[in-house]
């Protein structure tokens, strides 16, 4: 079993998780990806995560899901006072400025705007795997 922090990639779309997975491959991420459909899967895992168990490197959020929207989601683990460390990039094909303004709010580490071209997307998608996974640094 790895003791590499896993990356939680949430999204509710299979082929964007697909592009996600085979972008962060291309970028030759160690760290094991997880992934979840919907907003409400994530928080599930939070009384697990409270204990300190499987507690993502990053969380790679999409805005809009069924269930729960990413925006809850963000907004639910940054009232954590244990889980507001976990970075949260909202990965999304939104670029609409109130998403934006909502996301930071709520207490989103970074939001990123998905390309639509392939090989932009799997650029972004490998500098993001290396930057959240290897050079930032949280705390323990």
């Amino acid at each position: 079993m790895s003791t590499l922090r896993p990356v939680l990639l949430v999204d509710d779309n299979a082929m964007d998780v697909d592009l996600t997975l085979q972008a962060l491959k291309r970028g030759k991420l160690v760290n094991p990806v997880e992934v979840a459909r919907d907003g409400a899967e994530v928080l599930a895992r939070v009384p697990l995560w409270e204990t300190g168990e499987r507690t993502p490197v990053v969380i790679l959020l999409d805005i809009n899901m069924p269930k729960v929207n990413g925006l809850e989601v963000v907004r639910h683990l940054k009232s954590r006072e244990v889980l507001r460390v976990i970075p949260v990039v909202m990965l999304t094909t939104s670029s609409l400025g109130s998403d934006m303004h909502a996301a930071y709010r709520h207490g989103a580490n970074s939001y990123v705007v998905k390309p639509m071209n392939f090989e932009s997307f799997t650029q972004i998608i490998a500098q993001l795997g290396v930057y959240w996974t290897s050079l930032n640094r949280l705390p323990e």
